[in-house]
């Protein structure tokens, strides 16, 4: 089963705590701090398998998580640090946010890797905060916790050309005459349900791959039977190979297919319909009369006329990247020069195109995303959230006076304290951090 979307749960490892210790040793009846930090969080990392082709393997394991790290122990010694969680994916994946939608990585070669969420930190032990008056520290810093997110996973096939054209109309037959593939072929509508990619060689020696491509059909573009699906993998290509049946044995005008599968395409992406055509007009065969053929060309030269003279259009529209062949795929006829054709402009083409979303990072920190602290009104209570104040708060001991006292500075170096008074906070007011409350004193 070809599988080309996946939804999964990933998250990183949170780090270890420091730890609170003091150094004890015959004859030394009050040695220094000598807590060491906790170790590092495992991060999890996507790398490219050659050896996969489809996203199968996600549709039995969802959820992925890295190993925590290792808290501090005494005489100065960091906690280990936790394993990363490694995730295979075939070449052609795009990483997204499930929630923004925003395009964290596209794993286009064989020796990719994309760190998408990094492990958290781990804690400072207390010897960290001995000093000229606080020699004695009795608190040491929480590991930072690791995060978690929901990706999508998006195969999108890395082809040289794709096959367009409406269902039946040889597209799979012409893979199986110019490559070593073995599509199911039949004359029933979408027999091909699933990808098929193959190697074209060329007779000057020149090498290629070609996709057949699940049919389209209108209204694909909104997402109408498996047109999405065909869209998503014949984005990257760089040249379409659009197959028509200029037979027209099923009642069907074929430059009408050419035009509608085109609209289609630039519904989905304008990009996509900018990008060079050949038109294989195909079961040439089948009719003795070349009227057929004559009247496409006739109105495809129209067609091409008016996106020269569209500026937007334009980028390809000369008469070597637009050109129509009369072939057969079933006898052969004009099957070699039209792969030969093929291969000779994709020398002049630029590279498959990566996914041209926006990239963003999902390991590194965010000050616009991820702020601070945000403090919200609860009925009377004062709310402050944020993932940096949480953290800070899982570091305090309560039993400590100079571990309280590291905690208020901290807040109110941070402008917390400044921000709850120009909120209007009285003295004896409940402040929430987490699920801790407090009685604000000024």
């Amino acid at each position: 089963m070809f599988t080309d979307r996946a939804v999964i749960t990933i998250k990183s490892g949170s780090g270890g705590h420091g730890a609170v210790s003091f150094r004890r040793e015959k004859y030394i009846a009050a040695g220094g701090p000598d807590g060491g930090d906790g170790g590092k969080g495992g991060s999890v990392v996507f790398s490219v398998d050659k050896g996969l082709s489809t996203l199968l393997d996600f549709r039995y394991k969802r959820k992925f998580a890295a190993a925590n790290g290792g808290n501090g122990g005494k005489n100065r010694m960091t906690g280990r640090n936790g394993e990363n969680v490694l995730i295979r994916v075939p070449a052609g994946t795009v990483v997204k946010d499930s929630k923004t939608g925003r395009v964290l990585c596209d794993l286009t070669g064989y020796d990719d890797t994309f760190v998408a969420l990094e492990g958290g930190r781990g804690g400072k032990g207390n010897c960290h905060f001995a000093t000229a008056t606080r020699q004695v520290p009795n608190f040491a810093t929480a590991g930072e916790k690791g995060r978690e997110m929901e990706i999508v996973l998006e195969l999108k096939l890395l082809a040289d050309v794709g096959l367009a054209g409406f269902p039946n109309v040889g597209k799979s037959t012409l893979l199986s005459v110019t490559t070593a593939a073995k599509p199911e072929i039949a004359d029933y509508h979408f027999t091909t349900l699933n990808p098929q990619l193959g190697v074209v060689r060329t007779r000057d020696e020149k090498s290629f791959v070609m996709a057949d491509i699940p049919g389209l059909i209108e209204g694909a573009s909104e997402g109408r039977g498996i047109g999405h699906r065909f869209l998503r993998h014949i984005e990257r290509t760089r040249l379409i190979l659009h197959v028509v049946d200029i037979s027209g044995s099923e009642g069907r005008d074929p430059f009408e297919d050419f035009l509608l599968i085109n609209e289609e395409l630039r519904k989905y992406n304008p990009k996509l319909y900018e990008r060079p055509q050949i038109v294989a007009a195909n079961k040439s065969d089948v009719t003795e009369s070349d009227d057929s053929f004559d009247d496409f060309c006739r109105r495809f030269d129209e067609w091409l006329a008016v996106r020269r003279e569209d500026e937007s259009q334009n980028r390809y529209a000369d008469e070597g990247f637009y050109k129509v062949f009369k072939i057969s795929a079933v006898t052969g006829q004009g099957v070699a020069e039209l792969m030969d054709y093929c291969g000779s402009l994709l020398e002049l083409l630029p590279a498959s195109p990566p996914f041209e979303d926006e990239i963003g990072d999902a390991g590194e920190f965010n000050a616009e995303e991820e702020a601070l602290y945000e403090i919200t009104k609860d009925g009377d209570v004062y709310v402050v959230s944020g993932r940096w104040v949480e953290h800070l708060l899982d570091s305090v001991n309560f039993a400590d006076n100079e571990s309280m006292q590291y905690f208020q500075r901290s807040l109110r170096q941070s402008g917390i304290i400044d921000r709850l008074t120009e909120m209007g906070v009285k003295e004896d007011d409940t402040v929430r951090i987490g699920d801790t409350e407090f009685d604000f004193a000024f």
